[in-house]
């Protein structure tokens, strides 16, 4: 994998370089055109689609880890729905303090309007 993130960097960093290379000189008119067509572009096009191979690759490995992570997403969201419901205005918080014994506290702000009531049954959205 740590191969794969190098490559990827590398084309990163290379496709800017060769957009920004100068484009030939204009021939003058009264100059005959060269005798061989040289194909503009092509080591560009040839970067672009090794590229797009690349990121082809990586979506193909990563599309298993992101269906479970979305699948433990939306097993969380019933949890997350009723911590929303308690939570009015995140601004009325402190930041978190890990106690000793593992903990995490979040202190309400001593300035901070009083909490409204916690809701009861169920509420349509």
């Amino acid at each position: 994998m740590t191969y794969r993130m190098l490559a990827l960097i590398l084309a990163l960093l290379a496709a800017p370089m060769a957009a920004a290379q100068t484009p030939p000189a204009q021939t003058a008119p009264s100059e005959a055109p060269p005798t061989e067509a040289e194909p503009e572009g092509e080591g560009f096009d040839l970067m672009q689609e090794g590229a797009k191979l690349l990121f082809r690759g990586l979506m193909s490995e990563m599309e298993p880890a992101l269906n479970e992570m979305g699948k433990a997403l939306s097993e969380m969201e019933p949890a997350l729905q009723e911590l929303m419901g308690l939570i009015d205005d995140i601004r009325n918080y402190d930041s978190p303090r890990v106690l000793e014994n593992g903990d995490i506290l979040i202190p309400r702000r001593q300035d901070a309007p009083a909490p409204r009531p916690a809701p009861e049954g169920e509420i349509e959205l």
